[in-house]
Protein backbone atom coordinates (compact mmCIF):
# COMPACT_ATOMS: atom_id res chain seq x y z
CA UNK A 1 0.00 0.00 0.00
CA UNK A 2 1.14 3.71 -0.49
CA UNK A 3 2.21 4.98 2.44
CA UNK A 4 1.00 8.75 3.03
CA UNK A 5 -0.37 9.21 -0.45
CA UNK A 6 -1.51 12.55 -1.38
CA UNK A 7 -5.12 12.39 -1.37
CA UNK A 8 -5.25 10.53 2.15
CA UNK A 9 -5.18 14.38 3.31
CA UNK A 10 -8.35 14.92 2.10
CA UNK A 11 -9.98 11.79 3.08
CA UNK A 12 -13.13 12.48 5.43
CA UNK A 13 -12.14 11.93 8.94
CA UNK A 14 -14.38 9.05 9.34
CA UNK A 15 -12.88 7.24 6.16
CA UNK A 16 -10.49 5.00 6.71
CA UNK A 17 -7.41 5.07 3.88
CA UNK A 18 -6.83 1.46 4.32
CA UNK A 19 -9.16 -1.05 4.85
CA UNK A 20 -9.35 -5.09 5.93
CA UNK A 21 -11.05 -6.98 2.98
CA UNK A 22 -12.18 -10.37 3.93
CA UNK A 23 -11.27 -13.80 1.93
CA UNK A 24 -15.32 -13.78 0.58
CA UNK A 25 -17.08 -13.77 -2.23
CA UNK A 26 -20.73 -11.99 -3.15
CA UNK A 27 -21.89 -15.70 -2.66
CA UNK A 28 -21.03 -16.01 0.87
CA UNK A 29 -22.60 -12.34 1.12
CA UNK A 30 -25.82 -13.67 -0.45
CA UNK A 31 -26.11 -16.52 2.00
CA UNK A 32 -25.68 -14.54 5.00
CA UNK A 33 -27.64 -11.82 3.94
CA UNK A 34 -30.53 -14.74 3.26
CA UNK A 35 -29.70 -16.06 7.06
CA UNK A 36 -29.74 -12.94 8.93
CA UNK A 37 -32.85 -10.81 7.12
CA UNK A 38 -35.09 -13.96 5.74
CA UNK A 39 -38.37 -12.15 5.17
CA UNK A 40 -36.96 -8.86 4.28
CA UNK A 41 -37.99 -7.65 0.82
CA UNK A 42 -34.93 -8.22 -1.31
CA UNK A 43 -36.37 -7.30 -4.91
CA UNK A 44 -39.46 -5.80 -6.04
CA UNK A 45 -40.39 -4.97 -9.56
CA UNK A 46 -44.03 -4.00 -10.37
CA UNK A 47 -46.29 -5.57 -8.33
CA UNK A 48 -43.32 -8.54 -7.56
CA UNK A 49 -41.97 -9.10 -4.28
CA UNK A 50 -39.28 -11.40 -3.32
CA UNK A 51 -37.85 -11.67 0.06
CA UNK A 52 -34.58 -12.79 1.05
CA UNK A 53 -36.26 -16.55 1.82
CA UNK A 54 -37.87 -16.34 -1.70
CA UNK A 55 -34.42 -14.99 -3.50
CA UNK A 56 -32.63 -18.14 -2.23
CA UNK A 57 -35.35 -20.46 -3.37
CA UNK A 58 -35.93 -19.23 -6.88
CA UNK A 59 -31.51 -19.47 -6.97
CA UNK A 60 -31.66 -22.88 -6.12
CA UNK A 61 -34.20 -23.66 -8.32
CA UNK A 62 -32.34 -22.52 -12.03
CA UNK A 63 -28.94 -23.51 -10.21
CA UNK A 64 -30.28 -27.07 -9.96
CA UNK A 65 -31.86 -26.67 -13.88
CA UNK A 66 -28.40 -25.30 -14.89
CA UNK A 67 -26.51 -28.07 -13.51
CA UNK A 68 -29.47 -30.78 -14.93
CA UNK A 69 -28.06 -29.66 -18.08
CA UNK A 70 -24.75 -30.57 -17.31
CA UNK A 71 -23.32 -27.29 -16.43
CA UNK A 72 -20.23 -28.08 -14.48
CA UNK A 73 -17.13 -25.22 -12.56
CA UNK A 74 -15.77 -22.94 -14.93
CA UNK A 75 -18.31 -23.35 -17.38
CA UNK A 76 -19.52 -20.31 -18.71
CA UNK A 77 -23.07 -18.88 -19.09
CA UNK A 78 -24.34 -16.02 -21.06
CA UNK A 79 -27.05 -13.66 -20.32
CA UNK A 80 -29.03 -11.68 -22.44
CA UNK A 81 -32.01 -10.05 -20.71
CA UNK A 82 -32.99 -6.68 -19.90
CA UNK A 83 -32.88 -5.48 -16.03
CA UNK A 84 -35.59 -7.83 -14.08
CA UNK A 85 -35.82 -10.27 -11.01
CA UNK A 86 -34.94 -13.18 -12.72
CA UNK A 87 -31.51 -11.05 -14.28
CA UNK A 88 -30.63 -10.98 -10.41
CA UNK A 89 -31.64 -14.75 -9.84
CA UNK A 90 -29.71 -15.79 -12.41
CA UNK A 91 -26.57 -14.33 -11.79
CA UNK A 92 -26.47 -15.94 -8.31
CA UNK A 93 -27.58 -18.81 -9.81
CA UNK A 94 -24.36 -18.99 -11.82
CA UNK A 95 -21.70 -17.88 -9.54
CA UNK A 96 -23.06 -20.87 -6.86
CA UNK A 97 -22.48 -23.51 -9.00
CA UNK A 98 -19.22 -22.37 -9.62
CA UNK A 99 -19.98 -21.08 -13.59
CA UNK A 100 -18.28 -18.04 -15.09
CA UNK A 101 -21.24 -15.30 -16.00
CA UNK A 102 -20.78 -13.81 -19.55
CA UNK A 103 -22.96 -10.67 -19.41
CA UNK A 104 -24.44 -9.41 -22.51
CA UNK A 105 -26.55 -6.31 -24.06
CA UNK A 106 -30.04 -7.04 -24.96
CA UNK A 107 -29.19 -4.55 -27.69
CA UNK A 108 -26.78 -6.52 -29.53
CA UNK A 109 -27.13 -7.67 -33.18
CA UNK A 110 -26.35 -11.08 -34.17
CA UNK A 111 -23.30 -10.46 -35.03
CA UNK A 112 -21.99 -8.73 -31.77
CA UNK A 113 -23.98 -11.41 -29.80
CA UNK A 114 -22.23 -14.26 -31.44
CA UNK A 115 -18.42 -12.98 -31.54
CA UNK A 116 -19.08 -12.85 -27.61
CA UNK A 117 -20.33 -16.71 -26.79
CA UNK A 118 -17.79 -17.58 -29.35
CA UNK A 119 -15.57 -16.45 -27.80
CA UNK A 120 -16.03 -17.05 -24.33
CA UNK A 121 -17.11 -20.50 -25.75
CA UNK A 122 -20.52 -20.24 -23.44
CA UNK A 123 -22.26 -23.20 -23.45
CA UNK A 124 -25.53 -22.06 -22.31
CA UNK A 125 -27.29 -19.05 -22.42
CA UNK A 126 -30.53 -17.32 -20.41
CA UNK A 127 -32.27 -15.14 -23.05
CA UNK A 128 -35.10 -12.76 -22.68
CA UNK A 129 -38.12 -14.76 -24.55
CA UNK A 130 -38.47 -11.85 -26.56
CA UNK A 131 -35.65 -11.40 -28.11
CA UNK A 132 -35.09 -15.30 -28.59
CA UNK A 133 -37.18 -15.32 -31.88
CA UNK A 134 -34.44 -12.95 -33.43
CA UNK A 135 -31.37 -15.22 -32.95
CA UNK A 136 -32.73 -18.43 -34.60
CA UNK A 137 -29.05 -19.69 -35.38
CA UNK A 138 -27.73 -19.85 -32.18
CA UNK A 139 -27.31 -23.42 -31.68
CA UNK A 140 -25.80 -23.82 -34.86
CA UNK A 141 -23.90 -20.97 -35.16
CA UNK A 142 -22.55 -20.33 -31.28
CA UNK A 143 -21.31 -22.98 -28.90
CA UNK A 144 -24.59 -22.61 -27.09
CA UNK A 145 -26.03 -26.24 -26.29
CA UNK A 146 -28.85 -25.18 -23.96
CA UNK A 147 -31.26 -22.05 -24.01
CA UNK A 148 -33.41 -20.81 -20.98
CA UNK A 149 -35.98 -18.68 -21.66
CA UNK A 150 -36.79 -15.78 -19.08
CA UNK A 151 -39.67 -13.15 -18.61
CA UNK A 152 -42.02 -15.21 -20.34
CA UNK A 153 -45.06 -17.28 -18.80
CA UNK A 154 -44.50 -20.19 -20.91
CA UNK A 155 -45.07 -23.98 -20.00
CA UNK A 156 -42.10 -24.87 -21.94
CA UNK A 157 -39.54 -27.06 -19.52
CA UNK A 158 -36.68 -24.35 -20.36
CA UNK A 159 -38.69 -21.13 -19.63
CA UNK A 160 -37.55 -19.76 -15.80
CA UNK A 161 -41.43 -19.61 -15.16
CA UNK A 162 -41.89 -23.41 -15.71
CA UNK A 163 -38.76 -23.97 -13.21
CA UNK A 164 -39.31 -21.71 -10.30
CA UNK A 165 -43.17 -23.97 -10.21
CA UNK A 166 -41.44 -27.01 -9.39
CA UNK A 167 -37.60 -26.85 -9.39
CA UNK A 168 -35.54 -28.23 -6.71
CA UNK A 169 -34.83 -25.82 -3.96
CA UNK A 170 -31.86 -27.97 -2.30
CA UNK A 171 -28.88 -27.10 -3.36
CA UNK A 172 -25.11 -27.39 -2.64
CA UNK A 173 -22.92 -24.75 -3.57
CA UNK A 174 -19.85 -25.38 -4.78
CA UNK A 175 -16.55 -24.43 -3.33
CA UNK A 176 -14.59 -21.30 -4.64
CA UNK A 177 -11.61 -19.95 -4.72
CA UNK A 178 -11.87 -16.38 -4.52
CA UNK A 179 -9.04 -14.97 -5.85
CA UNK A 180 -8.37 -17.64 -8.85
CA UNK A 181 -12.07 -18.35 -9.97
CA UNK A 182 -14.04 -16.31 -12.33
CA UNK A 183 -16.94 -14.96 -11.94
CA UNK A 184 -17.55 -12.51 -14.17
CA UNK A 185 -16.71 -12.33 -18.38
CA UNK A 186 -17.20 -8.18 -18.80
CA UNK A 187 -17.22 -7.75 -22.37
CA UNK A 188 -15.41 -3.93 -22.78
CA UNK A 189 -17.51 -3.50 -26.06
CA UNK A 190 -14.48 -2.74 -28.00
CA UNK A 191 -14.22 0.96 -27.58
CA UNK A 192 -10.29 0.02 -28.59
CA UNK A 193 -10.68 -2.20 -31.13
CA UNK A 194 -11.67 -5.82 -31.23
CA UNK A 195 -14.03 -6.55 -27.76
CA UNK A 196 -12.15 -7.97 -24.73
CA UNK A 197 -13.42 -10.40 -22.49
CA UNK A 198 -12.53 -8.95 -19.05
CA UNK A 199 -11.55 -11.30 -16.44
CA UNK A 200 -12.65 -10.62 -12.72
CA UNK A 201 -12.20 -13.21 -9.95
CA UNK A 202 -14.95 -13.22 -7.25
CA UNK A 203 -12.35 -11.43 -5.24
CA UNK A 204 -12.19 -9.08 -6.92
CA UNK A 205 -16.01 -8.16 -7.28
CA UNK A 206 -16.28 -8.57 -3.68
CA UNK A 207 -13.52 -6.29 -2.76
CA UNK A 208 -14.94 -3.58 -5.11
CA UNK A 209 -17.91 -3.71 -3.22
CA UNK A 210 -16.26 -3.56 0.10
CA UNK A 211 -14.13 -0.49 -0.65
CA UNK A 212 -16.84 1.49 -2.49
CA UNK A 213 -19.25 0.93 0.96
CA UNK A 214 -16.45 2.38 2.80
CA UNK A 215 -15.67 4.83 1.01
CA UNK A 216 -19.86 6.09 -0.23
CA UNK A 217 -21.36 4.12 2.19
CA UNK A 218 -21.42 6.81 5.31
CA UNK A 219 -25.63 7.33 5.19
CA UNK A 220 -25.87 3.84 4.04
CA UNK A 221 -27.46 1.33 7.24
CA UNK A 222 -27.55 -2.67 6.38
CA UNK A 223 -31.53 -3.94 6.62
CA UNK A 224 -33.03 -0.53 6.02
CA UNK A 225 -31.81 0.79 2.65
CA UNK A 226 -34.13 1.10 -0.23
CA UNK A 227 -32.05 1.26 -3.77
CA UNK A 228 -33.81 2.11 -6.96
CA UNK A 229 -31.74 0.55 -9.87
CA UNK A 230 -32.28 2.24 -13.51
CA UNK A 231 -28.75 1.19 -14.59
CA UNK A 232 -28.32 -1.96 -16.82
CA UNK A 233 -27.41 -5.30 -14.77
CA UNK A 234 -25.11 -6.29 -17.25
CA UNK A 235 -22.94 -3.33 -17.32
CA UNK A 236 -20.57 -3.86 -14.13
CA UNK A 237 -21.52 -0.03 -12.79
CA UNK A 238 -24.68 -1.64 -12.69
CA UNK A 239 -23.93 -5.22 -11.02
CA UNK A 240 -21.20 -3.42 -8.65
CA UNK A 241 -23.07 -0.32 -7.32
CA UNK A 242 -26.78 -1.53 -7.56
CA UNK A 243 -26.92 -5.35 -7.44
CA UNK A 244 -24.28 -6.06 -5.21
CA UNK A 245 -24.02 -3.66 -3.05
CA UNK A 246 -27.84 -4.26 -2.18
CA UNK A 247 -26.97 -7.26 -1.31
CA UNK A 248 -24.17 -6.56 0.81
CA UNK A 249 -26.08 -4.08 2.31
CA UNK A 250 -29.26 -6.52 2.98
CA UNK A 251 -31.56 -4.38 2.07
CA UNK A 252 -34.23 -3.80 -1.04
CA UNK A 253 -33.43 -3.05 -4.85
CA UNK A 254 -36.39 -1.71 -6.69
CA UNK A 255 -35.75 -2.65 -10.62
CA UNK A 256 -36.89 -0.71 -13.33
CA UNK A 257 -35.90 -2.35 -16.74
CA UNK A 258 -35.58 0.96 -18.84
CA UNK A 259 -35.35 4.19 -17.53
CA UNK A 260 -38.02 6.57 -17.80
CA UNK A 261 -37.93 9.79 -16.01
CA UNK A 262 -41.61 9.59 -15.60
CA UNK A 263 -41.91 6.24 -13.75
CA UNK A 264 -38.53 7.03 -12.10
CA UNK A 265 -39.62 10.25 -9.97
CA UNK A 266 -42.76 7.74 -9.21
CA UNK A 267 -41.24 5.53 -7.38
CA UNK A 268 -38.66 7.32 -6.29
CA UNK A 269 -41.48 9.01 -4.07
CA UNK A 270 -44.01 6.49 -3.76
CA UNK A 271 -41.24 3.95 -2.29
CA UNK A 272 -38.78 7.52 -0.54
CA UNK A 273 -35.96 5.86 -2.18
CA UNK A 274 -32.75 6.07 -0.08
CA UNK A 275 -30.12 5.76 -2.65
CA UNK A 276 -29.79 5.88 -6.47
CA UNK A 277 -27.27 5.56 -8.27
CA UNK A 278 -27.06 6.83 -12.11
CA UNK A 279 -25.19 8.50 -15.12
CA UNK A 280 -25.35 12.43 -15.75
CA UNK A 281 -27.73 11.51 -18.39
CA UNK A 282 -30.36 10.10 -15.93
CA UNK A 283 -29.79 13.29 -14.03
CA UNK A 284 -30.35 15.46 -16.76
CA UNK A 285 -33.35 13.57 -17.67
CA UNK A 286 -34.61 14.19 -14.13
CA UNK A 287 -33.72 17.79 -13.81
CA UNK A 288 -35.83 18.51 -17.01
CA UNK A 289 -38.57 16.71 -16.29
CA UNK A 290 -41.35 19.15 -16.32
CA UNK A 291 -43.71 17.50 -13.59
CA UNK A 292 -40.80 17.65 -11.02
CA UNK A 293 -42.08 19.49 -8.49
CA UNK A 294 -45.33 17.68 -8.27
CA UNK A 295 -42.64 14.98 -6.14
CA UNK A 296 -41.37 14.49 -2.98
CA UNK A 297 -37.46 13.24 -3.76
CA UNK A 298 -36.12 14.34 -0.85
CA UNK A 299 -35.67 11.14 0.90
CA UNK A 300 -32.69 10.02 -1.22
CA UNK A 301 -29.57 10.57 0.79
CA UNK A 302 -26.64 8.77 -1.43
CA UNK A 303 -26.19 9.42 -5.35
CA UNK A 304 -23.38 7.77 -7.40
CA UNK A 305 -22.56 9.27 -10.81
CA UNK A 306 -20.86 6.68 -13.16
CA UNK A 307 -19.64 5.90 -16.69
CA UNK A 308 -19.34 9.20 -17.87
CA UNK A 309 -18.08 13.13 -16.04
CA UNK A 310 -20.65 14.86 -14.40
CA UNK A 311 -21.09 18.12 -15.92
CA UNK A 312 -21.31 20.57 -12.32
CA UNK A 313 -24.45 22.48 -13.49
CA UNK A 314 -26.63 18.99 -13.84
CA UNK A 315 -24.87 17.94 -10.16
CA UNK A 316 -26.04 21.36 -8.65
CA UNK A 317 -29.34 21.24 -10.23
CA UNK A 318 -30.28 17.75 -8.91
CA UNK A 319 -28.89 18.50 -5.67
CA UNK A 320 -31.36 21.66 -5.05
CA UNK A 321 -34.05 19.49 -6.34
CA UNK A 322 -33.44 16.80 -3.49
CA UNK A 323 -31.08 17.98 -1.27
CA UNK A 324 -29.07 14.61 -1.40
CA UNK A 325 -25.90 14.76 -2.08
CA UNK A 326 -24.25 13.43 -5.70
CA UNK A 327 -21.00 12.97 -6.03
CA UNK A 328 -18.79 11.83 -9.30
CA UNK A 329 -17.11 8.74 -9.28
CA UNK A 330 -14.82 7.04 -11.64
CA UNK A 331 -14.30 3.02 -13.13
CA UNK A 332 -13.77 0.96 -15.46
CA UNK A 333 -14.73 -2.55 -16.38
CA UNK A 334 -10.95 -3.64 -16.05
CA UNK A 335 -11.36 -2.70 -12.31
CA UNK A 336 -14.78 -4.05 -11.31
CA UNK A 337 -15.14 -1.12 -12.16
CA UNK A 338 -15.28 1.72 -9.39
CA UNK A 339 -11.15 3.13 -8.68
CA UNK A 340 -11.87 6.93 -8.01
CA UNK A 341 -14.90 9.02 -6.59
CA UNK A 342 -15.47 12.09 -4.52
CA UNK A 343 -16.46 11.93 -0.90
CA UNK A 344 -20.06 11.70 -0.04
CA UNK A 345 -19.20 13.76 3.01
CA UNK A 346 -16.44 15.84 1.77
CA UNK A 347 -14.84 18.31 -0.15
CA UNK A 348 -16.62 17.55 -3.61
CA UNK A 349 -14.20 19.41 -5.98
CA UNK A 350 -16.30 20.69 -9.29
CA UNK A 351 -15.02 18.36 -12.49
CA UNK A 352 -13.21 16.28 -10.36
CA UNK A 353 -13.36 12.06 -10.56
CA UNK A 354 -12.58 12.26 -6.77
CA UNK A 355 -9.96 10.34 -4.67
CA UNK A 356 -8.92 7.04 -5.10
CA UNK A 357 -10.79 4.52 -2.61
CA UNK A 358 -9.40 3.02 0.08
CA UNK A 359 -6.86 0.24 -0.65
CA UNK A 360 -6.05 1.84 -4.64
CA UNK A 361 -2.88 2.32 -5.81
CA UNK A 362 -2.84 5.24 -8.30
CA UNK A 363 0.15 6.88 -10.52
CA UNK A 364 0.20 9.43 -13.31
CA UNK A 365 2.63 8.36 -16.11
CA UNK A 366 4.08 10.05 -19.29
CA UNK A 367 2.53 9.03 -22.38
CA UNK A 368 5.76 9.26 -24.37
CA UNK A 369 7.74 7.17 -21.33
CA UNK A 370 5.14 4.55 -19.57
CA UNK A 371 7.64 4.54 -16.52
CA UNK A 372 8.06 8.15 -15.41
CA UNK A 373 6.29 9.60 -13.13
CA UNK A 374 4.48 13.15 -13.54
CA UNK A 375 4.37 16.08 -10.96
CA UNK A 376 1.61 17.69 -9.43
CA UNK A 377 -0.93 19.03 -12.24
CA UNK A 378 0.55 17.33 -14.75
CA UNK A 379 -1.40 15.60 -17.41
CA UNK A 380 -0.35 11.80 -17.87
CA UNK A 381 -1.80 8.03 -18.40
CA UNK A 382 -3.15 7.08 -15.33
CA UNK A 383 -2.47 3.41 -13.67
CA UNK A 384 -3.65 1.80 -10.97
CA UNK A 385 -3.35 -1.09 -8.84
CA UNK A 386 -5.62 -2.40 -6.74
CA UNK A 387 -7.71 -5.26 -5.25
CA UNK A 388 -10.13 -4.75 -7.67
CA UNK A 389 -7.52 -5.07 -10.68
CA UNK A 390 -8.47 -7.97 -13.39
CA UNK A 391 -6.61 -10.78 -13.94
CA UNK A 392 -6.56 -10.04 -17.36
CA UNK A 393 -8.38 -10.58 -20.53
CA UNK A 394 -9.98 -14.21 -21.61
CA UNK A 395 -7.59 -15.50 -24.27
CA UNK A 396 -5.74 -12.18 -25.05
CA UNK A 397 -2.25 -12.36 -23.28
CA UNK A 398 -0.57 -9.66 -25.63
CA UNK A 399 -3.78 -7.61 -24.35
CA UNK A 400 -2.95 -8.61 -21.18
CA UNK A 401 0.47 -7.79 -20.84
CA UNK A 402 -0.01 -4.12 -22.55
CA UNK A 403 -2.96 -3.45 -20.25
CA UNK A 404 -1.27 -4.92 -16.96
CA UNK A 405 2.64 -4.14 -15.84
CA UNK A 406 3.55 -5.80 -12.69
CA UNK A 407 0.74 -5.40 -11.08
CA UNK A 408 -0.60 -2.28 -12.67
CA UNK A 409 -3.83 -1.41 -14.92
CA UNK A 410 -2.77 0.90 -17.83
CA UNK A 411 -5.97 2.51 -17.84
CA UNK A 412 -5.44 4.79 -21.22
CA UNK A 413 -7.31 7.82 -19.92
CA UNK A 414 -5.61 10.83 -19.52
CA UNK A 415 -5.60 12.85 -16.00
CA UNK A 416 -3.86 14.98 -13.64
CA UNK A 417 -3.59 15.20 -10.19
CA UNK A 418 -3.82 18.37 -7.94
CA UNK A 419 -2.21 19.23 -5.25
CA UNK A 420 -5.13 17.80 -2.94
CA UNK A 421 -5.02 15.01 -4.78
CA UNK A 422 -8.04 14.91 -6.25
CA UNK A 423 -7.74 13.23 -9.81
CA UNK A 424 -9.36 15.18 -13.31
CA UNK A 425 -9.91 13.24 -16.69
CA UNK A 426 -8.61 15.13 -19.37
CA UNK A 427 -9.43 12.63 -21.63
CA UNK A 428 -8.46 9.04 -23.16
CA UNK A 429 -5.46 8.65 -24.66
CA UNK A 430 -7.17 7.99 -27.98
CA UNK A 431 -8.84 10.85 -28.03
CA UNK A 432 -6.32 13.72 -27.89
CA UNK A 433 -7.05 15.73 -30.59
CA UNK A 434 -3.44 16.79 -32.39
CA UNK A 435 -4.26 20.60 -34.13
CA UNK A 436 -1.05 22.14 -35.19
CA UNK A 437 1.13 19.84 -33.03
CA UNK A 438 -1.09 21.14 -29.89
CA UNK A 439 -2.32 18.69 -27.88
CA UNK A 440 -5.82 18.94 -27.29
CA UNK A 441 -8.37 17.02 -24.83
CA UNK A 442 -11.92 16.43 -25.49
CA UNK A 443 -13.12 17.66 -22.02
CA UNK A 444 -11.94 21.26 -21.53
CA UNK A 445 -13.45 22.44 -24.74
CA UNK A 446 -16.99 19.95 -23.61
CA UNK A 447 -16.91 21.98 -19.99
CA UNK A 448 -16.67 25.25 -21.67
CA UNK A 449 -20.14 24.26 -24.39
CA UNK A 450 -21.68 22.94 -21.66
CA UNK A 451 -22.22 25.77 -19.57
CA UNK A 452 -23.97 28.03 -22.52
CA UNK A 453 -27.20 28.11 -21.02
CA UNK A 454 -29.23 26.63 -23.87
CA UNK A 455 -26.56 23.45 -24.35
CA UNK A 456 -28.25 19.97 -23.03
CA UNK A 457 -25.73 17.43 -24.38
CA UNK A 458 -22.43 18.29 -25.92
CA UNK A 459 -19.32 15.71 -27.08
CA UNK A 460 -16.19 17.63 -28.75
CA UNK A 461 -13.99 15.18 -31.40
CA UNK A 462 -11.09 16.08 -33.64
CA UNK A 463 -11.40 15.89 -37.59
CA UNK A 464 -9.11 15.51 -39.99
CA UNK A 465 -7.90 19.46 -41.30
CA UNK A 466 -5.59 19.84 -44.88
CA UNK A 467 -3.51 22.54 -42.67
CA UNK A 468 -3.96 21.71 -39.23
CA UNK A 469 -3.69 18.22 -39.26
CA UNK A 470 -7.17 18.13 -37.22
CA UNK A 471 -9.65 20.30 -36.04
CA UNK A 472 -12.06 20.56 -33.09
CA UNK A 473 -15.90 20.15 -34.32
CA UNK A 474 -18.60 19.65 -31.53
CA UNK A 475 -21.56 18.34 -31.13
CA UNK A 476 -24.31 20.06 -29.51
CA UNK A 477 -27.77 18.70 -28.26
CA UNK A 478 -30.06 21.92 -27.08
CA UNK A 479 -32.41 22.14 -24.02
CA UNK A 480 -35.86 21.55 -25.06
CA UNK A 481 -37.69 24.35 -26.78
CA UNK A 482 -34.15 26.33 -27.57
CA UNK A 483 -32.37 27.13 -30.01
CA UNK A 484 -28.58 27.22 -31.20
CA UNK A 485 -26.94 27.73 -34.77
CA UNK A 486 -23.03 27.43 -35.18
CA UNK A 487 -21.53 31.40 -34.61
CA UNK A 488 -23.59 31.86 -31.43
CA UNK A 489 -21.21 28.07 -30.12
CA UNK A 490 -17.97 29.96 -31.38
CA UNK A 491 -18.32 33.59 -30.19
CA UNK A 492 -18.97 31.70 -26.42
CA UNK A 493 -16.31 30.07 -26.46
CA UNK A 494 -13.90 32.99 -27.28
CA UNK A 495 -12.06 34.10 -24.02
CA UNK A 496 -12.65 30.98 -22.31
CA UNK A 497 -10.31 28.58 -24.66
CA UNK A 498 -7.07 29.35 -26.39
CA UNK A 499 -7.50 30.20 -29.92
CA UNK A 500 -5.87 26.95 -31.43
CA UNK A 501 -8.87 24.74 -28.95
CA UNK A 502 -11.41 26.59 -30.80
CA UNK A 503 -13.99 24.51 -32.32
CA UNK A 504 -14.28 25.25 -36.00
CA UNK A 505 -17.01 23.44 -36.79
CA UNK A 506 -20.89 22.90 -34.94
CA UNK A 507 -23.34 20.64 -35.72
CA UNK A 508 -26.41 20.71 -33.70
CA UNK A 509 -28.52 17.55 -33.13
CA UNK A 510 -31.80 16.12 -31.64
CA UNK A 511 -29.87 13.64 -29.61
CA UNK A 512 -26.37 11.56 -29.77
CA UNK A 513 -25.55 8.24 -29.60
CA UNK A 514 -25.16 6.90 -26.45
CA UNK A 515 -24.38 3.12 -24.78
CA UNK A 516 -26.67 1.35 -22.85
CA UNK A 517 -25.60 3.25 -19.53
CA UNK A 518 -25.67 6.60 -20.89
CA UNK A 519 -22.59 7.10 -21.60
CA UNK A 520 -21.85 9.32 -25.00
CA UNK A 521 -20.38 7.17 -27.97
CA UNK A 522 -17.22 9.48 -28.95
CA UNK A 523 -15.76 6.69 -31.05
CA UNK A 524 -19.37 6.67 -33.35
CA UNK A 525 -19.36 10.04 -34.28
CA UNK A 526 -15.59 10.11 -35.17
CA UNK A 527 -16.12 6.79 -37.38
CA UNK A 528 -19.72 9.03 -38.89
CA UNK A 529 -16.72 11.49 -39.83
CA UNK A 530 -14.52 9.22 -41.17
CA UNK A 531 -16.90 8.03 -43.44
CA UNK A 532 -18.42 11.21 -44.75
CA UNK A 533 -14.59 11.97 -45.58
CA UNK A 534 -14.10 9.24 -47.17
CA UNK A 535 -17.38 9.58 -49.30
CA UNK A 536 -16.73 13.62 -50.55
CA UNK A 537 -12.63 11.54 -51.58
CA UNK A 538 -14.56 8.93 -53.95
CA UNK A 539 -17.26 11.42 -54.94
CA UNK A 540 -14.55 13.84 -56.04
Amino acid sequence: MMQNATWFKSYPENVKTTIEIDQRTMVDVFYEAIKENPNHIALVQGNQNVTYVGFEKKVHQLANALRQKGLNKGDRVALMMANSIEYVVSYYAVLINGAIIVQNNPMYTEHELYFQINDAQATMLIIDGTLAEQFPTIKGDTTIKHVFLSGCNSNQSNSLSEIFKSGNTKFERVALNEKEDIAVLQYTGGTTGVSKGVMLSHSNIYANVVQTHSFLGVHAKPYSERLLNVLPLFHVYGMTVSMNYMIYLKSTMYIVSKFKSDETLTLLNQHQITMFPGTPTIYVAVNHDEHIQQYDISSIHTCISGSAPLPVEVKNHFEQLTGAKVVDAYGLSEASPVTHSNPINGIRKPGSMGLPIPNTQCKIVSIAESKETLAINEPGELVIKGPQIMKGYWNMQDETENALKDGWLYTGDIVYMDEDGYFFIVGRKKDVIIASGFNIYPREIEEVVFNHPSVKEVVAIGVPHSYRGETVKIFVVPKDDEQLDENEIIEFCKGKLAKYKLPTIVEVRDELPKTAVGKLLRRTLVEEELKKLQMNQLGS
